[in-house]
């Protein structure tokens, strides 16, 4: 594995699940394996979990760390080729990876979607860029189009908590007052490609994802529908796919209450945080015993550890 930009670089999937499940077992038990290597961080957005979950794998494998906000930190870097630098951009990519490339010994980046141009975004222009000019490995810490380290932590929660072998899953849309991305609900469903179990979309007209990720997943525009005898429940906004980055309905008949989850088999209840507490779920729903968002939290340093070592291991 050259860099790890989507869940299909891995060269296996369930092994690297389990790869994972036992570094949560027994975190320290590589711990000299990034011995006097150096991991950077660049962030072009926020971050709470990322950051601290892939700087603690990093450290737990014995790697140094250095991060870089590059909202107010870097130099504006340029990305195409053979444009006469005269505008903001003080720096082209071209120098800005080699140097880092010099710096560290892996990269890892969180660049999202700017949901004002559809093939822009698609295009995946700071990733890529990274990773043709970089002679170090490129870690995505999210992009514009997709989040696998929440997918593999997603991977990880699922495989501790399902109690059968083929569970229903569903991903449900859910209202949020600003145009999201759809990064985290495209990995999970390409993650869902990897799983035995019946799994369901369920968002309202005019919110479907590309369908070039969904293919055949069942869509449904029913929500209380989707949710009937669900064994997990995962809620998460995206904005309009079709009217890319457009907000379409801002009311609340989609939020997740106590009442849509007592149509499920007693299902657990997954999002990625942050949640914005009753707009998406409601209190009673986060508070719920059932609730699985702080262990899908938790398991983030276990599934990027695990992407590290193996990154390490065929270095």
């Amino acid at each position: 594995m050259k860099h790890f930009i989507t869940l299909n670089d891995l060269p296996n999937f369930h092994k690297t699940v389990d790869l994972a499940k036992s570094l949560k077992e027994n975190p320290y038990s590589q711990e000299a394996l990034g011995k006097r290597k150096t991991l950077g961080l660049l962030f072009f957005n926020p971050s709470l979990r990322t950051r601290l979950s892939t700087q603690k794998a990093a450290q737990l494998l014995g790697f140094s760390t250095i991060v870089m906000n590059f909202s107010n930190e870097a130099w504006a870097l340029e990305f195409e080729d053979g444009t006469q630098m005269r505008g903001i951009r003080s720096e082209h990519i071209k120098e800005a990876a080699a140097v880092v490339s010099q710096y560290c010994d892996m990269v890892a980046i969180r660049a999202f979607a700017s949901l004002v141009n559809k093939e822009n975004d698609e295009a995946e222009i700071v990733l890529k860029r990274f990773a043709k000019y970089a002679k170090i490995p490129v870690i995505n810490m999210e992009s514009a189009t997709g989040h696998p380290l929440q997918a593999l932590a997603d991977a990880l929660t699922l495989k501790e908590h399902k109690t059968k072998y083929r569970p229903k899953v569903v991903l449900t849309w859910a209202p949020h007052p600003k145009a999201l991305p759809h990064a985290v609900a495209n990995s999970f469903s390409k993650m869902m490609s990897f799983q035995e179990a019946d799994y369901f979309i369920s968002n309202p007209e005019g919110y479907d994802l590309d369908k070039r990720i969904t293919k055949n997943i069942p869509v449904i525009h029913n929500q209380s529908e989707a949710l009937q005898n669900a064994d997990f429940v995962y809620a998460k906004n995206w904005c309009s796919y079709e009217r890319y980055g457009q907000i379409l309905r801002t009311d609340n008949e989609w939020i997740i209450t106590k009442e849509k989850m007592s149509l499920t088999k007693n299902a657990k209840f997954m999002h990625c945080l942050p949640i914005r507490r009753n707009i998406v779920a409601s209190d009673d729903v986060l508070d719920n015993s059932n609730s699985l968002v702080i262990e899908q939290a938790n398991n983030r340093t276990f599934a990027a550890q695990a992407v590290l070592k193996i990154l390490l291991d065929h270095a």
